[in-house]
């Protein structure tokens, strides 16, 4: 299985990999590494982007997924010959800009998702715009007052801690789930764990920035019905 070094450290962003497979795909090729830096498609997250370097070649990466025996593919649009052999040692180049977009919109997301009293239907992070999906009953909600608590809590500055957790606890606790479409990512034995300090305890298998103070100033733009309980909240930065 793929070493997910973005756990490790999110904010790496170039590391040296293996080549452990290279595989021909319909629309090019895809690479698989020892370990890497490129967070895969899920939990409403985008996979990462950026580039292979190689004997002075690059071979750009489009996408990044997870295969059903979990090792993270990397997804390009190259002819395999033109991959580097298995057992090359490779560096990986990260988009940093665009990651780090998802990273602060991820958090934010959580963020949104303690502020709003209502289970999460589904949600997609974005690079300049993100949704959340709750079923709010009677609830009511404001723009104004979201884009105003969602900023205070960013100039709070607040940590985020990180920890593993084992499946039964989880098991035990099932109201910390507050996302109904996304399942916690399980079957490694250990779930990963996001705490905002006096705001939110979720499990959550994405990337997040370290402190809040990071996420760039944000917007509830557009509050959408979706349904007769169902609401769309949009989050954009300003």
């Amino acid at each position: 299985m793929t070493q997910a070094y973005f756990y490790q450290d999110p904010y790496a962003k170039m590391i040296t990999a293996v080549v452990t497979a290279v595989v021909a795909t319909e629309a090019g090729s895809s690479v698989y590494f020892d370990r890497t830096i490129f967070y895969p498609l899920g939990g409403g997250q985008p996979g990462d982007t950026g580039v292979i370097h190689f004997n002075e070649q690059t071979v750009a990466i489009t996408d990044t997924r997870k295969d059903p025996k979990l090792n993270i593919q990397h997804i390009t649009n190259a002819a395999l010959e033109a991959l580097p052999p298995i057992g090359t040692t490779v560096t990986l180049e990260l988009d940093w800009a665009r990651r780090h977009k998802h990273m602060q919109m991820h958090t934010a997301m959580h963020l949104l998702g303690a502020l709003i009293d209502a289970p999460v239907t589904g949600g997609q992070v974005g690079v300049d715009k993100s949704r959340l999906d709750f079923d709010i009953g009677d609830l009511q909600l404001d723009k104004g007052a979201l884009t105003e608590q969602l900023n205070h809590m960013i100039v709070s500055g607040t940590d985020l801690t990180f920890e593993w957790v084992a499946e039964a606890v989880l098991d035990a606790q099932p109201d910390l789930v507050r996302t109904m479409s996304v399942a916690p990512p399980r079957g490694a034995g250990d779930i990963r764990m996001v705490r905002i300090p006096g705001i939110d305890y979720q499990p959550c298998g994405g990337t997040h920035v370290q402190s809040l103070s990071e996420i760039s100033p944000l917007i509830v733009s557009k509050i959408e019905n979706k349904g007769r309980q169902n609401r769309r909240v949009h989050l954009v930065f300003a």
